[in-house]
């Protein structure tokens, strides 16, 4: 028979009184102790918990209370006490041991997660094994399935004895279906109505995507969240005393679905009447005035009041008084619905950091951690610089959560100890992109990236585009922290083989190899400076299918471009075509600028995200300069809706009367640019061969308007947008050109369409589906080639 802990006392008092004639006996002097029955609890646990030694005198009282304690260790299933003369004989059986716990058909819930929910109640492998505690392991279960709205979740417990007094506990789970939300009701709303207030929750009866969103199936963490946003929706909008009177869930007998009702009570509408200070602002009422986000005379928005409140203490803060606390305390005229806000301060004292701890990074190293903060230990507290670098670790991107925590040292009234608690996330991704066109077919691209490599904080990946006219192969290392002082290093090598145009016939090709060192200097918290310098090598193939031909009464090469022939000094006929500058080596330096205080990296709302580069060829028979800059900004509308839009400008010419090498030019359509054509097929186009050239010049325009996915609610990992696209690249204008020629070029092209935003386990997939608004037709009589449009196009790793 197994005894609960909580009832040892009770148990050794019984059992001492049952043995007690059988062991009573006058006082006497214990000579020795010896034990009997032990098998893995060591004996000086026994020998520190009896209270008796050798030497003491003994009585049937001291017994008793020796009996008890052993039992309240939790180790023991029966103990008894007997005498040897004037020797003390303890006699214990040790409760049987957990050697495995083992989970059966458990679906809902990864194995780790239940194990981890065990332990906490106590109940891990190597600890004692307690039939009342495997009682309360099966409740927790089945808690932990409630929580998921599987009602019927049903648990059953195997015990498997085994030698040397272990057993085997299994945990066999039969789940069931998950109770789903039927309705979700809003009573006691008068100022909005009830669909408009529906609209904010996250869970819901559900629409045709619930098995992808799961948001029929209830979570009391999920109903609190809803809850909180709801208070949060009338608190913004002058309701200060709205409060959520009682939730009902009610289940259905079958256990299989459910039905939510929240009543509530919106009270009156109330607008600011005015801002108070009161408390110890150290003479500086008129700085935190400044800080003061609520507006006399508007409605009484709770965010604004929260946003003061936050303001004042982080303010506070940055002094060093880590504690001050700052009430907003509210003063009602309710024949007039105003209230005046009193903000009093309560600054407390100055506090220094002592130190600095990190959890929650198994696969992290510390120092990737600690080398993105600005608060230092023993250094005076400042809550501005602790925001700062909680914001610095967020932005690696490595973790889910990043959350400091602030504990007094005990002892001390001026000191603190800093606590960062991250939660890892996979830091490797894979990226896949498809097109397909009628000349190119299907064209694959691939990308694999570890951004935390052996959790050093350092960057590797691995790019390569198997298209038949540009075969990409690219490795990139870069190492965030060269020097401690946040210095990086991106080290890139790549061979590439270009065929840009899109006339097989002619099978020439441009090969280059090359690879370059770049280093990023931070200038302040946002912005970063970047200086690189590179070598390439560019070697030229003429095509060996084509002929000359006389165009306009001149013979041009119909197997290659005349611009690349013109470039590389080409002459001769096919096959024998001889090109005299067909090797050339480049040396680009770079300085580039980019500044991101966006959101999120994957899924942006708000922020705005600037990069500007300049490439100048030195020292090379390239002498060239190229500039580009990108702006994107973001606007959140509302919790569902998200408006994006997105510039890029670009300008390039040749520096000491050489002339621009054609393969640095811009390119522009597809994903990433001007959706609805074929990927760097829109601009200047080669007379003959009607191959894209590229220009100096670009200029791009994206719009995109996001929105919730139909059926999938508020869920932002799916979502659909419209977008519209404008732009081209442009080049000079050449002899031969004409009008109508350098007008079509010209001409901005643009289009429109719809698509789908997901991020999945590979990384963000975005499928696009646009339709060309602006686009050149053929025009045989001019010369001018149509657009190669492409409507279809999708990639995963891609923005805009």
């Amino acid at each position: 028979m197994y005894l609960p802990k909580s009832l040892a006392a009770i148990a050794a008092l019984l059992v001492s009184m049952a043995a007690a004639p059988a062991w009573a006996a006058d006082p006497f002097t214990v000579r020795d102790i010896r034990l009997e029955g032990l098998q893995r609890v060591e004996p000086g646990t026994v020998f520190s918990t009896l209270g008796i030694k050798a030497g003491d005198n003994y009585s049937d009282e001291r017994g008793s209370a020796a009996i008890r304690a052993l039992f309240e260790l939790g180790l023991f299933k029966d103990v008894r006490i007997d005498t040897d003369g004037n020797v003390l004989v303890v006699i214990v059986e040790e409760r049987p041991t957990v050697a495995d716990i083992d989970f059966v058909g458990t679906k809902e819930f990864e194995k780790s997660a239940l194990q981890k929910a065990l332990r906490e109640i106590g109940l891990a492998e190597g600890r004692p094994f307690d039939k009342a505690l495997a009682d309360r392991a099966e409740q927790e279960l089945k808690r932990q399935y409630v929580s998921r709205s599987l009602y019927n979740a049903e648990v059953v417990t195997t015990v498997t004895p085994l030698e040397r007094n272990r057993v085997n506990l299994t945990f066999t789970v039969v789940e069931g279906e998950s109770a789903r939300i039927k309705s979700v009701r809003v009573v006691g709303n008068k100022a909005f109505s009830e669909s408009t207030l529906l609209d904010l929750f996250d869970q819901d009866s559900g629409g045709w995507l619930d098995w992808y969103t799961k948001s029929n199936q209830y979570a009391r963490s999920k109903l609190a969240a809803d809850q909180e946003t709801l208070r949060s929706y009338y608190l913004t909008r002058g309701y200060l005393e709205f409060r959520i009177d009682s939730t009902q869930v009610a289940i259905s007998p079958d256990r299989q679905s459910l039905d939510l009702t929240l009543n509530i009570t919106e009270g009156e509408k109330f607008a600011v009447a005015g801002v108070r200070l009161e408390g110890n602002y150290f003479g500086r009422e008129d700085e935190f005035k400044t800080l003061v986000a609520v507006r006399p005379g508007a409605p009484y928005n709770g965010e604004d009041v929260a946003a003061t409140t936050k303001a004042f203490t982080d303010y506070f803060g940055t002094f060093g008084y880590a504690f001050a606390r700052v009430k907003a305390e509210p003063e009602i005229d309710r024949t007039s619905n105003r209230v005046t806000m009193v903000l009093k301060a309560e600054p407390a004292r100055r506090v220094y950091v002592r130190r600095l701890n990190i959890g929650g990074n198994a696969r992290t190293r510390d120092e990737v951690i600690r080398r993105e903060f600005r608060q230092f230990e023993g250094a005076w507290y400042d809550g501005n610089k602790i925001k700062l670098s909680r914001d610095r670790v967020d932005r690696l991107g490595y973790f889910t959560e990043v959350n400091v925590e602030t504990t007094e040292v005990p002892g001390s009234n001026d000191q603190i100890d800093l606590t960062v608690n991250v939660a890892e996330k996979p830091t490797g991704s894979l990226q896949l992109g498809a097109g397909y066109s009628s000349t190119d077919k299907i064209s694959l691209t691939f990308g694999i990236t570890q951004e935390n490599v052996f959790g050093s904080g350092n960057y590797l990946g691995l790019q390569v585009n198997t298209s038949s006219y540009n075969r990409t192969i690219s490795l990139t290392a870069t190492d965030p922290y060269f020097t401690k002082d946040g210095i990086s290093r991106t080290l890139n090598v790549f061979h590439t083989t270009t065929r840009p145009y899109y006339e097989a016939d002619g099978n020439y090709k441009l090969a280059s190899d090359g690879g370059s060192v770049r280093f990023g200097l931070p200038v302040g918290e946002l912005d970063t400076v970047f200086l690189g310098i590179g070598v390439e090598r560019y070697s030229f193939t003429p095509g060996t299918n084509g002929s000359y031909t006389l165009v306009d009464g001149s013979y041009v090469y119909t197997g290659t471009p005349q611009a690349y022939l013109d470039y590389f000094k080409c002459t001769g006929t096919a096959p024998s075509v001889v090109c005299t500058g067909s090797n050339v080596v480049g040396i680009p330096a770079t300085v580039g600028w980019s500044r991101d205080d966006r959101d999120s990296a994957l899924v942006p709302t708000t922020g705005r995200l600037q990069r500007a580069n300049l490439e100048v060829g030195v020292g090379s028979a390239l002498r060239y300069l190229k500039t580009d800059y990108q702006y994107q900004q973001y606007f959140a509308l509302s919790k569902q809706y998200t408006l994006a839009i997105n510039g890029q400008l670009g300008y390039a010419k040749a520096l000491g009367g050489s002339t621009f090498p054609i393969f640095k030019n811009f390119y522009a359509g597809g994903l990433g640019s001007i959706r609805g054509f074929e990927q760097n097929s829109l601009g200047p186009v080669d007379a003959v061969t009607g191959g894209s050239l590229g220009g100096t010049r670009k200029a791009i325009f994206n719009m995109e308007f996001s929105t919730p996915f139909p059926g999938a609610g508020n869920d932002r990992s799916l979502r659909l947008y419209s977008f519209f696209d404008a732009g081209n690249v442009f080049a000079d204008r050449t002899a031969s050109m004409t009008d109508a020629q350098w007008k079509a070029q010209n001409r901005i092209r643009a289009s429109a369409g719809l698509g789908i935003s997901w991020i999945s386990p590979l990384g963000p997939l975005r499928l696009a589906y646009a339709v060309p608004l602006a686009y050149q037709k053929a025009d045989t009589a001019n010369g001018i080639a149509a657009d190669r449009t492409q409507r279809f196009q999708f990639q995963i790793g891609t923005s805009f």
